[in-house]
């Protein structure tokens, strides 16, 4: 590690640099089969929104956490802030005496276990974020395999591009051709088991995502995101009602299509343009201010 006096030389010399950590949405979400050690294969259509949570990182004398943010006081009650711990530690392990001490502010404003992988976006953005403090990188093999130890949605978060991402989340595709799409994050706050969803599912050995190589511009790109599905909805639907409910209302409010992510209970509607998604985001803000609600835009393929 540093010695005191370089590393208050550094400090002096070093402003913090912040991360983002954009929300996942999963387009479509296909479960094709089960591994023997239980992990289930997925095919899955991802991309990442600009509405996310937000990293700060600066030195320090000792390693320090403090969180922050609308979901901030969810997160320390609980003890879900171990996923940035745990990658910083696990970075530093592997980079060695260049890892000085450092202080991480979360600025947690996405709601917590809502399948919009927040905890692993905040993940990948702790590695992102502590390779350029440090001054320091990996191997791109051996930086993949750091974020799969974190996660199975951590080295797709670590992209954050639009891809496809299949086998348990580790087998990543870029898929530069995916248009920004203006959407509106609907979520009851109400949290869904993950495990519970996967039991309830009726089959897990369903047809795999096909996406047809010539899709053009964005009305190609909703018929295809429409022909796919989320095969965890459904179990997810029986489990939260709301979850229905909040597809009903999106859809009552302009959007062109609907669908939930991940494993919930967070659903999203796609809407034709920020304007639309925003004026829906404020109606239903109004209609159920006791649920969360926000309008944002999808990053682009080629960014």
């Amino acid at each position: 590690m540093m010695s005191s006096e370089n590393r208050s030389d550094f400090s002096a010399s070093c402003s913090s640099i912040s991360e983002e950590a954009r929300a996942k949405i999963n387009l479509a979400l296909h479960v094709t089969g089960q591994r023997p050690d239980g992990y289930h294969l997925l095919d899955m259509l991802v991309t990442f929104t600009d509405h996310g949570d937000r990293l700060d990182f600066m030195p320090s004398p000792t390693d320090e956490f403090t969180l922050s943010g609308r979901f901030g006081e969810t997160l320390a009650g609980d003890g879900g802030t171990n996923l940035v711990l745990k990658a910083r530690d696990l970075l530093r392990e592997a980079i060695g005496p260049l890892a000085f001490p450092v202080r991480i502010q979360l600025e947690k404003n996405l709601p917590v276990a809502s399948g919009i992988g927040g905890g692993s976006a905040d993940a990948a953005a702790t590695l992102r974020g502590l390779m350029r403090l440090w001054g320091t990188s990996l191997p791109e093999e051996a930086l993949a395999a750091l974020a799969l130890k974190l996660g199975a949605d951590v080295p797709m978060c670590l992209a954050s591009r639009p891809l496809i991402a299949r086998g348990i989340g580790e087998k990543i595709e870029p898929v530069p051709e995916l248009p920004v799409l203006a959407m509106v994050l609907a979520n009851p706050l109400k949290g869904v088991s993950t495990p519970e969803v996967f039991r309830r599912l009726a089959t897990k050995n369903n047809p795999t995502l096909r996406l047809a190589p010539s899709l053009r511009g964005t009305a190609d790109w909703l018929a295809a995101i429409a022909a796919a599905r989320n095969d965890l909805e459904p179990p997810a639907r029986e489990m939260v009602p709301e979850i229905a409910a909040m597809a009903a209302m999106l859809q009552a409010n302009g959007a062109l299509l609907t669908r939930m992510s991940g494993s919930g209970a967070t659903c999203f509607g796609i809407f034709a343009t920020m304007a639309a998604a925003e004026d829906a985001a404020a109606a239903l803000h109004d209609e159920r201010p006791d649920w969360y609600f926000q309008a944002t835009e999808t990053v682009s393929g080629g960014a």
